[in-house]
Order: C-alpha cells, then structure tokens, then sequence
C-alpha cells in the first residue's frame, strides 16, 4: 500500500550507519509498545486502529444519513489536531455529500464575519471539537456562531444542530454540551490532539461530510498490523524513522515534505504539526516544511537546488491519482509540444518528480520518496498511522518526549494576560 524509495540518499546514509542505528529504534519501540517511555499516558494511538468497533462506524453511518438529510453544510469548529486531520482528509479524498466550512482556527474578523454571511441562508449542523472547551480559538468562534443560530433556530433544533466532541467529564464544553442537550462524543484520554484523526475528533466531523471513514480506519488497521515488527528491513515506517535522524544527525536539520499533487498541501499541513510539536523541544527537533510542485519549483526551486545544505527531502507521491487528462495533438504545434500528445498530465508530472528528485539529489539535497498506491481513504488512512508511528519511533530516537507539548504553553499565558483574564 505504501512504498518508500531511498536510491536518492546514497552517498549520504551508508547501511551501516542504518544498522548502528537499530538498537536506538529497538528501544524506542519497546518503549511504545510496553507503554513506559516519556509521555506513555499518550500512546492510546498506537493500538487504535483495532479498537474501533464496526458498531461505531455503523452508528456514524446512521447519523450521517440523518443530518445529510436536515442539513446543507457542516461547519467544523477546531484548531490544531481538531482541524488539521480533518481539513487534510476532505481535501485529499475531494469533498463528500456536504460541504464543511472550518471554524476556530484561526482569529481573523473578516474570516469568521464572511463565514457568518455564507451560514445566513444555510441550515448547518455544527461540530465543535475541544477537549477542554476553553482554548480562545473554538471557544470565541463558538460562542460567535452559537448565538447566531440561535436567531434563527429553537433550543430544541440545535439540539440536533450542534455536536460536541469533548472530554467525557470535565470542561467547558462538557458543561454546555451537558446543560443545553446537544449531543457528544468523548476525546480518549489517551490520544493527544495531533494524533486524534482517527478518534471522534475526525471521525464524526468526516462521517458527517460522506467521507469513507470505513475505509479510513481499514487502511489504518493494515498499518498497524504491517509496523508491528521492529526490523529496519521490512518495517518501512521505522527505517524512515532512522532516516531522518540519521540526516538530521549529519547537519540536515530541514526536512522538506515535497508533493507534485495539489491535494496533499493538508496533509503536509497536518504532518507539519505531528513532527513539529512532537520533536521540537530541548534545542531539539528537525524543523518541519512542506512544498507543492511543480508550482513551488517557480518559486523555491533555486533555493532547494543551491542554497545552504542544511535540509533533506521527502517526496509524497501517488501512483494512481482520482483523475488523468490526456493531451491534445495541435496540428499548428506552435507551443512545440505535439511530441507529448496523447500521453496524460499524470504522466508528465511524474517525469517532472523524477527529474527534480535527480536534480536535488545531484545538488546535495538526500532525498526519498514514499508512494502511495492510490489517492483513496484507505491508502490514507495507512499513511496517517505510518507517520504517526515514524513521530513516535523517532520522537524517542531523538531523546525527547513526543507526546507533550510545554512550549505551546507559553504564548497562552501572555496572551490571557493581554486580554485581562484572571489567573
């Protein structure tokens, strides 16, 4: 289902550094798998592909036709690990029977005032997605298209109106999911936010759009049975996870998540806050950054080909993507381009991937690819456990806790501070 290609890391990764590298990933295998390593509270993950029942599907699947039914949009309010995962899965997979609008990640006026403009004639159903129901981004948005609905709704219709996706028993938005009626589901205890796809987090909101969140949690499954294995050989998910800190260890202290399909760009977006909150800590961490070919070879090939070598290179392809286009003969062929008529776009971009990949590599850039074999929602699924796993293996290879978060502490405290809030 997935394939990872290194050929582009010769000269700069030798088999034997790999196999030095083994005993660090042993441990930091054992360390999830026995649950007892730093943030071990947090690993609820590792396992929860098997752990959700066909039932819950099946209950997600019923409700879905329901507020298909009564609904013409879904309005998904969240940041962070209850935005990212759901906003890369819509916009990988395309969209499904109801458009979702987002909400609460970020704190732009004239965002959420043309989004309360788009909701005025639309019959939403809401889904705000916050374990404690205080974080200022969902809260405040929230609280903004709660009174909203209210003047055009009764007490009785949010109730159908409004889902909440919170902790079991405490916090805020347990409070007023509790108080007004609304329905909810609960956020393990165990699975921090940007490992939260394939928890009520993502689930509900995706069950709600039409996506195939069957197929997600079967190609997550797949993954977790096919990572089980501690080998470098056959486990592709720990070898990358060696990889890049091989490299990082060497001085390649960015790496570059690079796609020639457009409809990666959230899940790059996603992936950049698993690896970056995950790692980023004690003076620690590759720093995560993504880039869109061929669109960002216009603007950031130059750097990528000759700037300072301080990054390596991932390129996310798709073997078979939703759609080809086959291009037309020309009989004036002014443009010179006849000598691809007849071939797809599928096809010229690949060849675009294999020469940028070439040129980087002969520019000092290491680089590998991983390919999926289809752009469907199982394949992703299997994708978002393999790097979830890889952030795992490789948190702990570099010696810090992948599971918390401290920093993200700090500009809250301040800005709580600025907005008058007593603490």
């Amino acid at each position: 289902m997935l394939a990872l290609n290194t050929d582009h890391l010769k000269s700069f990764v030798s088999t034997d550094e790999l196999d030095k590298a083994f005993p660090s990933v042993h441990r930091a295998h054992d360390f999830l798998l026995q649950h007892n390593g730093p943030g071990a509270e947090f690993t609820g993950w590792l396992d929860l592909p098997s752990r959700i029942s066909d039932a819950f599907i099946k209950e997600l699947t019923a409700l879905a036709a329901e507020v298909q039914k009564n609904s013409d949009c879904i309005v998904s309010i969240g940041i962070g690990g209850s935005y990212l995962g759901i906003r890369a899965t819509i916009e990988f997979l395309g969209s499904g029977k109801l458009p979702v609008y987002y909400a609460g990640h970020q704190i732009s006026s004239d965002y959420l005032h043309q989004l309360l403009n788009t909701l005025k004639d639309k019959r939403p159903t809401v889904v705000v997605i916050s374990k404690s129901g205080t974080t200022t981004e969902p809260a405040i948005a929230f609280r903004v298209i709660k009174k909203s609905l209210e003047s055009k709704f009764s007490s009785e219709d949010l109730k159908q109106r409004i889902i909440c996706v919170t902790d079991q028993k405490k916090g805020a938005l347990r409070k007023i999911a509790d108080q007004a009626g609304y329905r909810s589901f609960v956020i393990p205890d165990d699975v921090g936010g940007r490992y939260s796809v394939l928890t009520p987090v993502g689930l509900v909101p995706l069950a709600l759009a039409g996506i195939d969140i069957a197929g997600l949690v079967e190609g997550a499954r797949k993954a977790q049975a096919e990572y089980a294995v501690c080998d470098l050989e056959k486990n592709t998910c720990y070898r990358y996870a060696a990889l890049r800190n091989i490299l990082y260890n060497k001085g390649k202290r960015i790496e570059v998540l690079a796609s020639f399909y457009p409809e990666v760009f959230y899940v790059a977006e996603w992936f950049k806050q698993l690896f970056g909150e995950s790692e980023g800590k004690q003076g620690k961490g590759i720093f995560p950054a993504s880039l869109i070919m061929s669109t960002d070879l216009h603007s950031m090939g130059q750097w990528m080909q000759e700037a300072e070598r301080s990054v390596f290179e991932t390129f996310l392809q798709i073997d078979k993507p939703h759609h080809d286009v086959i291009i037309p003969e020309d009989k004036e062929d002014l443009d010179g381009f006849n000598y691809v008529a007849g071939k797809g776009f599928d096809f010229v971009n690949k060849k675009a991937y294999e020469a940028t990949s070439a040129a980087h590599f002969e520019g000092g850039v290491p680089n590998m690819t991983i390919t999926l074999c289809k752009a469907d929602a199982v394949h992703l699924g299997h994708l978002y456990y393999f790097f979830e796993k890889a952030c795992g293996i490789s948190g702990y290879v570099l010696g810090v806790n992948p599971f918390d978060q401290p920093g993200v502490e700090a500009y809250k405290k301040k800005m709580f501070a600025l907005l008058g809030k007593r603490l």
